[in-house]
């Protein structure tokens, strides 16, 4: 569960605070509230919201369902329109509380959600009221006024979108810890079109609530808001598809790199935080984080043997795990949805000098989104223990990206990274199944001892290096080996003991006059042999 800072809480105290103030004069003795409309408009809100998180009214809609909150605001609206500021505010209460919750604490985001949806709507009324909105939405048999009654309605919506964009960026302010630029940027203009569409809705549905026909025509106006729903869950089905795909590659990743596990998202992290520093847009933000999460999928066509070895790469060795960014680039180069991302994929390891690979691009060659992971994949690879290094404190790796700016890694990008651990920190993470002691030289392990004893193997677990020279003994099929102790006589064979067969297809190496047997497995049968004959043996 994610604890909410003070400021964030403090924050939506007083926004409850306020709510509470808004809908008071409602509840007073003697005000004159039309409950009868409160009544309907707010079932009516909440009864749009609960398929949301209702999963049998889910499955009942063919589970295209509104993902979150905004689909209905015309109800809101209005309601906005049609009652007095302190009545409107009242009518969000229910389907806010109701309205389906992704994230924990659900309680905090609920009373959150209810307090910005009733201010925003009596902030909606209060302009309405001024601009003599109920004077223009006409009743019963009297007409209304055409064009007028589009000012209130644009003002009215006008006011509401800003009320909750200003909201908005507070918590986020307050609860991620953004800059107050960073908080703000991008809601105004991402949420000024969907309102304005609302405010249409909402005047329409004022109009026919007030006409001859009643409340019952305003229902009509619904069908719309459901379709907008239908196509808002086929772009988060989609979106989830995508989803999907990306842990899937990343998982394939994991499982075949066991020493880097948890890597490729910590890197998504630490690029979204970076990205945030440096301003990007909200859009661009998802992709940054694909772009950290699949930076290193290509690695998929690298040799297991290789990625998991223990010892130091040969000049070999190394030329095939640099091939491993084009080898990411082939396999997602058609997955549209990356866009920026697959750049950065292939071009994670290029240096602002020019030394890096594949391409040895310079400075502002780089694309952006690639100098982004590259300070990311080299802060995480530092700030993690693996099996061949112990991980560094956060200040020395962020020591060692000061020191290499300009030349391996974007200044600018270094310097995004230092701000964003500041405000936000960083909590590294031992990424190797197995947390020995780091060795005392560089990244690479100590030799072992050629005469050590062999620790015995671990399925899956990369096998360490042999000494050089050491032949290894033949092994039958699921034999068991037994250790012999030097120069240990074998017990000599009964005469005429049976020999157990050799296994099909197995060639038995020519005997030496004086040199020991081999140890033989338990299961294998050898034939009987002949005073002075043998059997042929098969081939």
């Amino acid at each position: 569960m994610k604890v909410i800072p003070r400021a964030a809480r403090v924050y939506i105290g007083c926004a409850l605070l306020g709510a509470g103030a808004s809908i008071l004069p409602a509840l007073r003795p003697g005000a004159a509230t039309p409950w009868a409309t409160v009544a309907l408009l707010a079932a009516l809100y909440a009864l749009c919201e609960l398929p949301a998180r209702c999963r049998l009214l889910g499955r009942a809609l063919g589970g295209s369902v509104p993902m979150g909150t905004g689909s209905f605001f015309p109800v809101l609206l209005a309601a906005a329109l049609l009652l007095p500021p302190a009545a409107a505010a009242l009518t969000a209460l229910p389907g806010s509380l109701l309205a389906r919750v992704d994230e924990p604490p659900a309680a905090p985001r609920r009373a959150w959600r209810a307090a910005a949806t009733a201010l925003a709507t009596w902030a909606a009324a209060q302009v309405a009221e001024v601009l003599s909105c109920a004077r223009a939405l006409g009743h019963g048999h009297d007409a209304p006024d055409f064009p007028y009654a589009l000012l209130p309605a644009g003002a009215a919506a006008l006011t509401f979108c800003l009320v909750l964009t200003a909201l908005d960026g507070g918590i986020r302010a307050t609860a991620d810890g953004l800059p107050p630029r960073a908080a703000w940027r991008g809601l105004l203009g991402r949420a000024l079109a969907p309102h304005a569409v609302h405010g249409l809705a909402g005047l329409m549905m004022a109009v026919l609530w007030r006409s001859t026909y009643g409340p019952v025509s305003a229902l009509f106006v619904l069908l719309p808001m459901y379709i907008s729903c239908w196509v808002f869950a086929q772009y988060h089905r989609e979106r989830a598809a995508h989803q999907a795909t990306i842990r899937a590659l990343v998982q394939a990743v994991d499982i075949k790199d066991r020493y880097t596990r948890g890597h490729s998202e910590r890197v998504g992290h630490a690029s979204v935080l970076i990205a945030r520093e440096l301003g990007m847009a909200e859009d661009r933000l998802d992709v940054v984080r694909f772009a950290g999460i699949l930076h290193d999928v290509g690695k998929l066509g690298v040799p297991t043997r290789v990625l998991r070895k223990d010892g130091p790469l040969t000049p070999e060795e190394r030329r095939v795990i640099e091939l491993h960014p084009e080898y990411g680039h082939e396999m997602v180069r058609g997955i549209g949805f990356l866009g920026e991302a697959r750049a950065a994929i292939l071009h994670h390891h290029e240096r602002m000098d020019g030394s890096g690979y594949p391409y040895g691009l310079h400075g502002d060659e780089i694309p952006e989104f690639a100098r982004v992971v590259a300070v990311a994949d080299a802060f995480d690879a530092m700030t993690s223990t693996r099996s061949y290094s112990r991980a560094r404190p956060v200040p020395t790796a962020v020591a060692e990206l000061e020191r290499c700016a300009g030349s391996q890694f974007d200044a600018r990008m270094v310097a995004a990274l230092v701000r964003a651990l500041d405000r936000h920190g960083w909590q590294p993470t031992v990424t190797a199944d197995e947390t020995a002691a780091a060795p005392t030289g560089g990244n690479v392990p100590p030799p072992r001892d050629a005469g050590a004893a062999r620790p015995p193997d671990v399925p899956g677990a990369a096998r360490p290096p042999e000494a050089p020279g050491a032949a290894r003994r033949p092994e039958a099929p699921g034999a068991a080996r037994r250790p012999e102790a030097p120069g240990a006589a074998r017990r000599p064979e009964a005469p005429g003991a049976a020999r157990p067969p050799e296994a099909p297809g197995a060639a038995r190496p020519p005997e030496v006059p004086g040199a020991a047997r081999p140890p033989e497995a338990p299961e294998a049968a050898r034939r009987p042999e002949t005073p002075g004959t043998r059997p042929k043996e098969r081939a």
